[in-house]
């Protein structure tokens, strides 16, 4: 009789099982070596060469997080922006791409600059509609539609399974930010998608000391082999010890990810009723217009990510932000502490955001201290 497939979540907690077979250790050494012995006949039997291509601290993390995502292979990187530029790098010159209006800032900034120099041509569109998705493509000429879902900071949620099919259908490939759902809540893969990306320095790491990303790939095809290559010519790799502590953040990302989101939920609850607040944007909530569709693609919860609108501005906002004492004001997300952050100040002009917008990333801490906080904060 044939084992039961262990649940994610013990994958991860293990981190796959794997024990140093000569010490017995069950966490795994660091490996710095940069440079591998050769045999007496030249070959590299051992499969390993030089580090930037074959870095054994990669293995173990890049394993899980296959595992987790149900891919084919997946790859770390220096960064989240160095994963996604490798997606985009792999592209023909001049290609055609497709990206959300409302995405992470920075890589909606570098999509501008790359189609500004003539190395792609992007339409940003409402990826939130079918039908923006559906009339943006090109049959023929657009080689990928990039979604990302919830999108940063507004939470807009994406129909992946609709997207993949109007992405294949054009002879495109999808490829999905899933940083904020996590593959916790979300397996993008599983709904259609051909290639995956983390910024790992988020929830996958979840405590704020490593700057990391990943890319995994649904099938290992020509396409993968050319970011494969791509991460080592371009030099966007991860170091050892960033790769050791991203596995060790990974081995608590269930616990961490079920618990922010409840009290993600709570959060956006209670901060709907408040006389101070003029929207909050959350998945979780009814009120929100891709409730449905998040609804049927995140399992267990709608993620640890809330934005709020604060009546009275730009300026009442700040001011709010100013008046918060267990909330830290600072940028990035996923991390066991809770962030809030005015991301009109971050992304400056042309940015989508409402400058009365509050962008909230809930940790592990009590969720009543974290309400009282705001309530406090709020007046």
């Amino acid at each position: 009789m044939a084992a039961k497939p262990l649940h994610p979540a013990t994958l991860a907690a293990q981190a796959l099982g794997w024990i140093d077979e000569q010490t017995g250790a069950v966490v795994l050494p660091v490996h710095t070596a940069t440079t591998f012995l050769r045999d007496p006949d030249n070959q590299y039997r051992r499969g390993r060469g030089y580090g930037r291509a074959d870095n054994a601290s990669y293995d173990q993390p890049e394993a899980l997080i296959t595992a987790l995502e149900g891919g084919a292979a997946s790859l770390v990187f220096a960064s989240g922006m160095a994963a996604a530029a490798a997606v985009f790098h792999s592209l023909p010159t001049g290609s055609h791409v497709v990206a959300p209006k409302v995405m992470y800032w920075a890589l909606r900034r570098w999509l501008g600059m790359q189609a500004e120099r003539g190395a792609l041509a992007v339409d940003f569109v409402d990826a939130a509609s079918p039908d923006a998705l559906r009339v943006a493509v090109r049959p023929g000429r657009t080689k990928l539609v990039w979604v990302e879902t919830p999108a940063n900071p507004l939470w807009t949620v994406t129909d992946i399974t609709a997207a993949a099919e109007i992405a294949h259908a054009a002879g495109a490939l999808l490829a999905v930010d899933s940083t904020a759902a996590t593959p916790v809540l979300t397996r993008p893969l599983s709904l259609g998608a051909d290639i995956v990306m983390h910024s790992a320095t988020k929830y996958l790491n979840g405590h704020s000391d490593v700057i990391a990303g990943s890319l995994t790939t649904a099938r290992k095809d020509e396409f993968w082999q050319g970011i494969v290559a791509a991460r080592s010519g371009d030099g966007a790799i991860l170091g050892s010890f960033e790769a050791y502590l991203l596995l060790r953040g990974m081995r608590t990302l269930y616990p961490r990810v079920e618990r922010a989101c409840r009290s993600a939920q709570l959060i956006a609850e209670r901060l709907g009723a408040h006389p101070r607040v003029l929207e909050v944007l959350y998945p979780g909530l009814p009120s929100h217009s891709g409730h449905a569709v998040a609804a049927r693609q995140m399992q267990g919860g709608f993620g640890g990510m809330l934005s709020i609108r604060v009546k009275g501005g730009e300026a009442a906002a700040i001011a709010t932000a100013a008046r918060v004492e267990i909330w830290k004001r600072a940028t990035s997300l996923g991390g066991v502490e809770s962030l809030l952050e005015h991301r009109a100040s971050v992304e400056g002009a042309g940015s989508p955001v409402p400058p009365d917008l509050l962008r909230l990333s809930v940790g592990i801490e009590d969720p009543d201290d974290l309400i009282a906080d705001l309530e406090a904060a709020l007046g």
